[in-house]
């Protein structure tokens, strides 16, 4: 039987889908690829002298402007453009990261990172992906892009301290650089051009309903759980490099402890996302890895006394940051209203870039005066404080999002097509864009007719 062909994506789509992912993952790229060694480089510059706060403010100074700036540049696209935003921010980003490669002080590595920062692309990458994709196949294409940046994240941990040791940090921000300069050609010669660029509400932030998502408890458990996840993944990579190095492993051999760690996560993920999405045992899952990260940090906490010993404790760390990495945004996507899902996301990218600011310059000053213990404590305590939270906060429902154009029999009558939808047995919520074009549903993932569902709203 030939596939249906709403659910198959277009060539179109698929390159819009692919020329996007590679886009976001280039950037992310120039973020994660210096975490495993801007630490020490950092501290080796004129200007650092012991001064491990500056270090910090180094490694997450970038979070705090791309969380001022992505939501605000989502708008621009909005306004002006989405590749003319894009090709801005791209440039922003390029220029941050060719000032990093020439920064001779530590001083000026802190104000190139921040400028790395506000080319804060994201919204606007993903706004045009909403405006190149149908609404049945927008979550694949979505999913394309999260697939990209865990990927990367992977794989810069493992491959950074290798390209450093070969044309070191330096060679590292010229080569990202580099490489956003090729990503605006991709964005401009390769990725289609929107025929028409609207508001999605299932992937763009709303600015004037954001108060909703704010007064909504448990999305807001979701967000502070994003912003623990990665302040603590700042401040661990605040440290841990120098405790690796002053253990005699040079910054060139760290892959040997990042590989195994990273692989396990990942290869341990998988099995526990499936069992969590298909057997509703998300919250689960989602406290196992939780509680995997915390008792990663107590380890550390504990003392570092051995390569193997740190290896070991990464390992359990990434099987917990791996899970968390795939399951919030999935829980974000369960628990938000139908029509407000781009919005609840977009708080929680903020709070997510935000996380990585305050881990970054907190790590950085705790290690400056209490050095790794401090660090370790303050992890530990975020992971134990979000795992206390996860605990006595409800377990989402098992359901999917579903988005269809509105037929025509239906065009300007949206209560009655609301009211026949009710009708069907698993529908849970259901929300309508601003122009009244497109219908969210958020539906019970067994015991939902899909079919009779399609039927009512195509008016077939």
């Amino acid at each position: 039987m030939a596939r249906d062909k709403r659910i198959q994506m277009f060539p179109h789509e698929w390159r819009a889908s692919t020329t996007l992912s590679g886009v976001y993952a280039l950037r992310m790229l120039g973020m994660f690829l210096v975490l495993p060694v801007l630490a020490v480089y950092a501290a080796s510059l004129p200007g650092a002298e012991g001064n491990k706060t500056l270090v910090g403010l180094a490694m997450g100074i970038y979070g705090l402007t791309q969380a001022l700036l992505q939501l605000p540049l989502g708008i621009a696209s909005d306004k002006f453009g989405r590749k003319k935003t894009i090709y801005v921010g791209l440039i922003v980003f390029a220029a941050g990261s060719f000032l990093a490669a020439a920064a001779d002080t530590l001083p000026l590595l802190v104000a190139a990172r921040a400028i790395q920062g506000a080319g804060a692309v994201s919204a606007a990458v993903t706004a045009l992906l909403a405006d190149l994709t149908r609404d049945g196949v927008r979550t694949r294409a979505m999913a394309m892009i999260g697939l990209s940046i865990g990927l990367t994240f992977s794989v810069s941990l493992v491959v950074a301290p290798v390209i450093a040791d070969a044309v070191g940090v330096r060679g590292l921000f010229l080569l990202t650089g580099i490489l956003t300069v090729a990503s605006i050609g991709v964005v401009a010669w390769m990725t289609p051009d929107p025929e028409v660029s609207k508001l999605h509400e299932d992937t763009q932030a709303q600015p004037s309903r954001i108060g909703e998502v704010l007064k909504n408890r448990r999305l807001l458990t979701l967000d502070f759980g994003i912003f623990a996840l990665h302040a603590a993944q700042m401040a661990l990579f605040t440290a841990l490099p120098f405790a690796m190095t002053q253990l005699g492993l040079e910054k060139i051999q760290h892959w040997k402890v990042y590989l195994p760690s990273t692989v396990a996560g990942l290869v341990v993920m998988v099995p526990l996302i499936i069992v969590g999405e298909t057997r509703n045992k998300l919250k689960q899952v989602f406290i196992l890895g939780i509680a995997c990260i915390a008792a990663a940090q107590l380890g550390l906490l504990s003392g570092m006394r051995s390569v193997g010993l740190i290896t070991a404790y990464l390992v359990v760390y990434f099987i917990g940051f791996n899970v968390l990495e795939a399951s919030l945004p999935s829980m974000v996507s369960k628990i938000a209203p139908s029509d407000l899902k781009g919005t609840a996301m977009g708080v929680y990218n903020t709070m997510q870039s935000l996380g990585l600011f305050a881990g970054g310059a907190a790590g950085g000053l705790l290690f400056q005066k209490y050095g790794f213990s401090g660090v370790f404590a303050f992890c530990s305590i975020l992971m134990l404080l979000w795992l206390v939270i996860a605990v006595l906060s409800p377990a989402p429902k098992p359901v999917k999002n579903l988005s269809y154009p509105v037929g025509g029999v239906w065009q300007g009558n949206r209560d009655g097509l609301q009211r026949a939808l009710l009708q069907l047995e698993g529908v849970e919520d259901i929300g309508f864009s601003f122009d009244g074009q497109t219908v969210y549903l958020k539906v019970l993932q067994k015991g939902f007719d899909q079919a009779a569902a399609e039927k009512i709203i195509t008016g077939v």
